[in-house]
């Protein structure tokens, strides 16, 4: 777990081991979760959040203000730990709503 601050732009960077213990298959079906169909998952998070992602292997990079890195970090984490896609969608309707 790393946190940087330059200038209200705060990085995240975890494995996604941290969040749950996955090997195998299991470690890229979540990594298949987090991207999505064409990346749509990610935009989506990106966009709702104001944020950008990078998925790096077995890591994430969150980028963003410290609030936005907060809001994301939760929707990534909800869906490594497995929540289905769609309720993660209505989770960033709403965070959308806020800002």
């Amino acid at each position: 777990l790393s946190l940087l601050r330059l200038d209200n732009i705060y990085i995240k960077s975890f494995d996604i081991t941290d969040v749950k213990e996955l090997k195998g298959d299991h470690l890229s079906r979540a990594i298949g979760r987090l991207a999505g169909t064409k990346g749509r998952t990610r935009q989506g998070i990106e966009v709702s959040t104001r944020t950008r992602i990078v998925l790096a292997d077995h890591r994430v990079h969150i980028l963003g203000s410290n609030d936005s890195v907060r809001q994301a970090t939760k929707v990534v984490t909800d869906l490594i730990l497995g929540r289905p896609t769609s309720k993660a969608n209505k989770v960033l309707r709403a965070i959308s709503g806020r800002l």
